[in-house]
């Protein structure tokens, strides 16, 4: 008694040939192995760069524990979101435990739990001000970054110097003068008081001047100029697709810092309706602490969640951009 063995047949479309089908897998074959050859050969080996495998592997595990240090809040927040306030308190922090109640915290986080706002609202003034606050930082970075690297006037790195010298100056120290200004034009209690700031960024100026002159050729905008391109149009036309990049990395850096504004906010706004999430989450962990408002610690863990969520997907979609902008921005021609 014979046995037979069975080969598999490729199954293949109605009137496909057997032969056209292993040419394409050879093809594919062909293109996976052209491809592995490329990241081979883009590896640069790290004998090269001059530093030993011992000085690799500590910078190695600096970047771990770096990496750990930055999730572990996260992954903290991820968990305990899940719990109820006995177990936030009485559980291991960086496991669940039963019962698994995030859709209920979920939901009595988008109530009025708290007596002193609505969680809705607040995510909205947050969406809105980030938004705002955000491309007018961009517009703005990406102008005066423009004019530094591409206008030389008299005292032009002085003015750039000057703008720069803004980072050394701590919020807190101009919180009095700005409140007092703010008083006296009526900008207390205002949308505009929380976005107008925001749109000065001298990191984003920074970051624009460094990126145009690495990336944007001045023989190009010569070019433009001398086919009867006026200034507007050379930068719009001509600078601005090429800037996207570093466009995308200001926009992102400013959208992250309006969102996780805290300071400016508290001292603008007296009326909760205006709170962003930063301050209306600061309002329920007041409630927290006392022990007045019941339940509200995995409520305030899980508002803290679903605040990062929007900045983490942004990211996500956004990194490619943000990567080659950081990249061009750090470099100098």
């Amino acid at each position: 008694m014979s046995s037979t063995a069975r080969v598999p047949v490729a199954h293949t479309e109605p009137g496909a040939s057997p032969g056209r089908f292993v040419c394409a897998r050879r093809r594919a074959s062909e293109r996976r192995r052209i491809r592995r050859a490329d990241a081979l050969a883009a590896n640069v080996p790290v004998r090269l760069y001059g530093v030993r495998r011992g000085t690799v592997i500590l910078l190695t595990l600096c970047s771990v524990l770096f990496a750990l240090f930055i999730l572990a809040p996260l992954v903290w927040i991820m968990v305990n979101a899940t719990k109820t306030q006995p177990n936030v308190y009485e559980s291991f922090g960086f496991w669940f435990a039963r019962p698994f109640v995030l859709f209920h915290n979920l939901s009595m986080l988008f109530e009025n739990v708290s007596g002193a706002g609505i969680y809705v609202q607040w995510l909205g003034n947050t969406v809105l001000y980030a938004v705002l606050g955000g491309v007018g930082a961009t517009v703005l970075s990406a102008l005066a970054g423009y004019g530094f690297a591409r206008y030389r006037f008299l005292g032009s790195k002085a003015l750039f110097y000057f703008v720069l010298s803004a980072l050394l100056v701590p919020i807190t120290a101009v919180a009095l003068p700005l409140y007092l200004v703010y008083a006296k034009v009526g900008l207390i209690n205002s949308m505009w008081g929380m976005v107008l700031p925001c749109m000065v960024s001298p990191v984003g100026v920074y970051l624009m001047r460094t990126f145009i002159d690495a990336s944007v050729p001045q023989e190009l905008i010569d070019a433009a100029r001398i086919d009867g391109a006026g200034e507007l149009g050379t930068f719009l036309r001509v600078a601005v697709p090429i800037m996207v990049p570093g466009l995308v990395t200001v926009l992102l850096l400013s959208v992250v810092a309006v969102w996780n504004n805290y300071f400016l906010p508290l001292i603008i706004f007296t009326h909760n309706s205006a709170y962003p999430l930063t301050v209306g989450l600061a309002s329920l962990s007041q409630g927290a602490e006392t022990g007045s408002k019941g339940q509200l610690v995995p409520v305030l863990i899980a508002g803290g969640l679903v605040t990062v969520i929007p900045i983490i997907v942004l990211f996500v979609f956004l990194q490619r951009y943000f990567r080659g902008g950081l990249l061009q921005g750090s470099t100098t021609g």
